[in-house]
């Protein structure tokens, strides 16, 4: 060791100095005591370890409470947090999918402050069940006879087939058994739910007459699939639902129609998709229809089951409804956001998926336009600014061929390179999540909200100075 290496060790500070120092101490009125001394402890053992690899680092009081400083939010600071999504892609899974409306998150902190009504009946008191808080709400805006709540829309389709299809032959297209995200295999599912697994039709073209002839041959159950995150066009043929309905009927089987998605309100008539409705499948006649609550329809994660009365007695009573139960505060949002669809022009206003997706191109340029303007005016000389257009995305698994034409900042560096940028835009407080598209960072003003703007521009103004800073 030399004796430049000694001294530098032997000035460290100590961490009970540190501690009582007067940053120090003001920490320790926000934070735990056990928080804060691993913190300056962390600090000082990085320092050690610098000095140790040869390095020359400053090891005076004020550098070194800086460093603790960063480990103290580290430590402290929430792993799940806000970010702002510039990606353009509405439904976001790894961003958390669907925003909710004002009204759920008031509905969720309302009941998440104390006590409520899970399962208890208030006009009788006695007990009741939590589904009850919906169940009216869903029935109501589908058309269903009954309905329940799940986790997710994967646990929905378990449950449902665990009940209802365990050792019974179970007819399903050749071009529905899909895999979506997280290696969800439909076909691994019915096999796990003790169903028996009989394919018919191709992967292009199904016809009534392969389900009638698997009808006859003893099935008797029919699952009809949404194919989610993907299409198959061109030569292609599948049977109408009223005619599968029909015919399961006339068979004395059942039709089950997993949508994946679940939308309340038919996008078609706002030019977006193909995407059916809820409604739609019930007026069909289908015994049991499953959905998201968390994709189209903008709630909270859940998986909903609805359909006639004799068959979701049956899939409540299951003892595995009890594991994939919601909690108080998805069914308070949930509740919450069903509530906005009872007037279809006021969820388009007030369910943020619905009005992201239904935005006008000229407003998301005049967003765009301010944004660059006030973008621009600070980073002169750091970055060209720019307006460019560019198509976003419903995402989720729903609707994976609509593209919405949109408005895009787009921000090319002059101080650092575009990943260097894109790196510290995820390190921001508010993190920023974008896109590249020819060495440009695009952020698609069509999944920002309005008051994240300013917070938008000081990101992008701090992400590029300490790019800068750390390619120089």
């Amino acid at each position: 060791m030399t004796s430049e290496v000694g001294v530098l060790l032997r000035d460290l500070p100590p961490v009970h100095r540190l501690l009582h120092s007067k940053e120090a101490q003001s920490w320790l009125q926000e934070h735990s005591r056990t928080d804060v001394l691993l913190s300056l402890q962390s600090a000082v053992d990085t320092l050690r370890a610098s000095i140790l690899a040869g390095e020359r680092p400053e090891v005076t009081d004020e550098a070194t409470l800086a460093m603790a400083r960063t480990y103290l939010h580290r430590r402290t600071g929430q792993n799940l947090r806000p970010v702002i999504n510039a990606t353009g892609t509405v439904l976001h899974t790894n961003l958390g999918r669907a925003p909710l409306a004002k009204q759920a998150i008031a509905a969720l902190v309302e009941v998440a402050q104390g006590y409520s009504n899970l399962e208890y009946r208030l006009e009788e008191g006695v007990r009741g069940h939590r589904y009850e808080h919906v169940e009216a709400l869903i029935c109501e805006l589908t058309g269903a006879e009954a309905a329940l709540v799940v986790n997710n829309n994967a646990a929905a389709v378990f449950l449902v087939l665990t009940e209802l299809a365990k050792e019974q032959k179970v007819v399903i297209s050749r071009g529905e058994l899909v895999e979506i995200g997280g290696s969800f295999r439909v076909s691994e599912v019915m096999r796990a739910s003790g169903a028996e697994l009989v394919e018919v039709g191709t992967t292009n073209k199904t016809h009534v007459r392969d389900y009638a002839d698997a009808l006859e041959a003893g099935a008797k159950l029919v699952l009809r699939v949404h194919t989610s995150n993907f299409r198959i066009i061109g030569f292609t043929s599948r049977p109408e639902l009223s005619d599968l309905t029909t015919l399961a009927h006339e068979h004395g089987a059942a039709l089950i129609e997993d949508l994946g998605s679940g939308s309340l309100i038919d996008l078609r008539e706002r030019g977006i998709g193909d995407e059916p409705t809820v409604r739609e499948s019930i007026l069909a006649g289908v015994d049991v229809v499953t959905f998201s609550g968390d994709k189209l329809l903008g709630g909270a994660q859940a998986g909903i089951i609805c359909g006639k009365a004799q068959w979701i007695t049956r899939i409540r009573q299951n003892q595995l409804a009890r594991a994939v139960r919601v909690d108080k505060l998805t069914l308070a949002a949930l509740e919450a956001t069903l509530r906005l669809y009872i007037d279809k022009g006021y969820a388009m206003a007030h369910v943020p998926v619905l009005r992201m997706l239904t935005r006008a191109p000229e407003e998301l340029q005049e967003e765009a336009d301010r944004v660059a303007h006030d973008l621009a005016a600070i980073v002169a000389g750091q970055a060209q600014v720019r307006v460019v257009p560019t198509m976003s995305q419903v995402g989720g698994g729903a609707l994976p061929s609509e593209q919405l034409p949109s408005y895009a900042v787009a921000v090319s560096p002059h101080v650092c390179s575009v990943s260097a940028l894109m790196e510290q835009l995820r390190l921001r407080e508010r993190p920023i999540v974008a896109r590249v598209v020819k060495e440009e960072v695009l952020l698609d003003v069509r999944t920002i909200f309005p008051e994240e703007f300013v917070m938008l521009v000081q990101g992008i103004t701090e992400a590029l100075a300490q790019a800068a800073q750390t390619n120089g």
